[in-house]
């Protein structure tokens, strides 16, 4: 098997973005407390809010950099389609296996988990749907390739822009529904958006125009592109591109979801609704959302110049990236037992001890403390012999 000079060489930039994108993912389940809770969504106050926003825009872009790093590393592939499901397969399904177990026993009731396994992963730990995705882009990829390896910038551009257009489809639902959408719920309660249907949509047809287009793919795409066709960038060409785009992206996500607060609460707080009235609040910061790829360009930009590999980077960076799918998988065990000791300790909306700094105090040490703990447990598992990367990955 011929080993190309990508696998030889380490991306530096790559392990210090999983890094920062496993933090980010922690912010982002750090703030959901204080908008999701119980049955329903809630919030106890107009600066709760903005905070919520705030980190929430900031934040979002996580899942998308880790799908950015997948397809910068492995799209299109160095080897042959079954090398590659096969290495895949262990990286990612035999931890992803051993956690959906863990998750089963540790939270609600085993027997029922265990039955739900069957059609899909454990909603009391619905961080796990990233796996069933990122499983998904890998079985597309070997048909993709053979395109991704003779593809022009002009042609790739071309698909990246029809990519970009696809991201504008959940705020044009919102507009034409004329606000938050009917809601029909599923398997615990999980409430499904009954689509306001556009460009070939129907009752009995969801595959319209975009389908095909829309979604995650289109980071694979942004990965590729980086990859082939975005060379080394100044300072000066990287921030007046980054810091407009992230803006942008910014006003976009943290806007939104602060704008449905405030038309479902008409400004009065403490408010408290259904679950589907949180779901409506995400709309701009969904995944295939417009203001999340901005966020997400900007940030791979910046983090692209990141270029320092001294002892920092290899006995705390390069560790704890090695180790990061290990700590996506296990990061809630920490996250919840922190998230409530923080809430209970410092309180919530105009009570809290430290006033309008309360939510951001709970949100960055409930982040940070869940953060240093699982990335050292990920990192010692990780060593364990011959069953630490069966766990971690």
């Amino acid at each position: 098997m011929n080993i190309t000079p990508l696998e030889k060489k380490r991306e530096v930039w790559i392990d210090w973005m999983r890094v920062i994108a496993c933090f980010l993912v922690l912010v982002v389940h750090s703030v959901e407390p204080f908008y999701l809770g119980g049955e329903g969504s809630q919030m106890q106050s107009g600066t709760e809010a903005v905070w919520a926003a705030v980190f929430l825009a900031l934040s979002r872009a996580c899942v998308a950099l880790f799908v950015v790093a997948s397809a910068y590393l492995q799209f299109p592939l160095h080897y042959d389609t079954g090398t590659f499901l096969k290495r895949r397969a262990v990286r990612i399904l035999v931890p992803f296996a051993v956690w959906t177990v863990f998750y089963a026993l540790y939270w609600g009731e085993p027997v029922q988990n265990f039955k739900d396994l069957l059609l899909n992963f454990n909603y009391a730990a619905g961080h796990l749907w990233f796996v069933y995705m990122i499983a998904g882009l890998y079985l597309l990829m070997p048909l993709l390739s053979p395109w991704a390896e003779k593809v022009g910038r002009k042609e790739l551009a071309f698909f990246l822009v029809l990519w970009l257009l696809t991201t504008l489809v959940p705020l044009v639902r919102d507009w034409a529904s004329g606000g938050q959408l009917a809601m029909t719920y599923g398997p615990g309660g999980i409430p499904q958006t009954a689509k306001y249907p556009l460009w070939g949509e129907a009752s009995w047809n969801n595959y319209g125009v975009f389908y095909y287009f829309s979604g995650f793919v289109g980071y694979l795409l942004l990965g590729l592109y980086f990859r082939k066709f975005v060379g080394e960038l100044s300072w000066k060409k990287t921030l007046a591109v980054a810091l407009p785009t992230l803006l942008a992206g910014f006003a976009v996500t943290g806007g939104g979801f602060l704008r449905r607060i405030y038309a479902s609460s008409g400004g009065v707080f403490p408010f408290c609704g259904d679950l589907a009235t949180g779901v409506w609040w995400e709309t701009t910061l969904c995944n295939d959302a417009l203001g999340t790829v901005l966020v997400t360009i900007g940030c791979l930009l910046l983090i692209r110049k990141i270029g320092a590999d001294g002892r920092f980077y290899k006995h705390i960076v390069l560790p704890v990236s090695q180790a990061s799918y290990g700590m996506y998988l296990g990061h809630m065990v920490f996250l919840a037992a922190f998230s409530a000791l923080f809430l209970g300790w410092l309180g919530t909306g105009t009570d809290g001890r430290l006033g309008v700094w309360t939510a951001p105090a709970e949100i960055l040490l409930t982040a940070v403390c869940s953060y240093v703990c699982t990335a050292v447990c990920a990192v010692l598992i990780r060593k364990i012999p011959k069953i630490g990367k069966y766990i971690i990955g």
